[in-house]
């Protein structure tokens, strides 16, 4: 019981800054928030991406990209360039993290306003950090698994970050229904998509790129943007204008 319940709490609060932070904020600044609630967010994604911590800039510039040449030989995540996953998912990190470590500068459409914080940079990309992290994932099995086969549980701990990746992009350009025509291959992707926090409204997404809400039909539920609201209720954030 342990193990299910820590595996869903660090699922799920993963996603969720991947999804309201690196996503509709650092990549679509769909909304505002201060330089003190940026760097608790920034804190926050980096707790629980822990090993797989996945820097805004790098995260930003490539969803941008994948915007402008969703399911073209330019994406840098279209699944129908590539046999499997894994394939996409390393292809993926070669292109992360040539820009995270500016050895390719992106193009200027991709540029401008993305969190940035030197510092925690500095310390989420040490090995000496990722290998704590995956330390502490481990240590907590040992301690309370059940059950041997629980332990392959834990490589998705260890790849958090990049497996949300993966299934968004290999599964929301591949499997699912469209609302729209995008000119490009993006699906809505149900029943999972309440697994993925919103994330595989991909068709909705790419028609309104800046929409706050992913959802669009009325059977259709984006559980991120309920709390979106209430953090703007109370102030921690502000939504920009629709």
């Amino acid at each position: 019981m342990y193990i299910l319940f820590f595996f869903l709490i660090h699922w799920f609060l993963s996603l969720f800054c991947q999804t309201f932070f690196l996503h509709r904020y650092s990549s679509h600044k769909m909304f505002t928030m201060s330089p003190f609630w940026e760097k608790f967010f920034y804190f926050f994604t980096f707790l629980t991406q822990g090993s797989s911590f996945l820097n805004p800039r790098g995260y930003a510039i490539l969803h941008r990209m994948h915007h402008a040449y969703s399911d073209t030989e330019k994406d840098p995540h279209s699944p129908h360039f590539f046999k499997d996953v894994f394939g996409m998912m390393l292809h993926t990190k070669k292109i992360y993290f040539d820009f995270v470590s500016k050895k390719v500068e992106p193009e200027k459409a991709f540029r401008g306003e993305y969190p940035v914080w030197p510092i925690m940079d500095k310390i989420s990309d040490m090995w000496l950090v990722r290998i704590g992290f995956g330390v502490l994932y481990f240590l907590f099995y040992f301690y309370f698994i059940t059950a041997w086969w629980q332990y392959f549980l834990l490589p998705i701990h260890f790849l958090m970050g990049p497996v949300h990746g993966a299934i968004v992009n290999w599964c929301g350009h591949k499997y699912g229904y469209s609302n729209y025509e995008n000119n490009d291959k993006s699906k809505n992707t149900l029943p999972i998509d309440f697994l993925m926090l919103g994330e595989l409204f991909q068709n909705n997404h790419h028609k309104s790129p800046n929409s706050l809400k992913f959802s669009k039909k009325w059977f259709e539920f984006d559980p991120t943007y309920p709390f979106i609201i209430g953090l703007n209720a109370i102030g921690i954030i502000k939504i920009r204008k629709q």
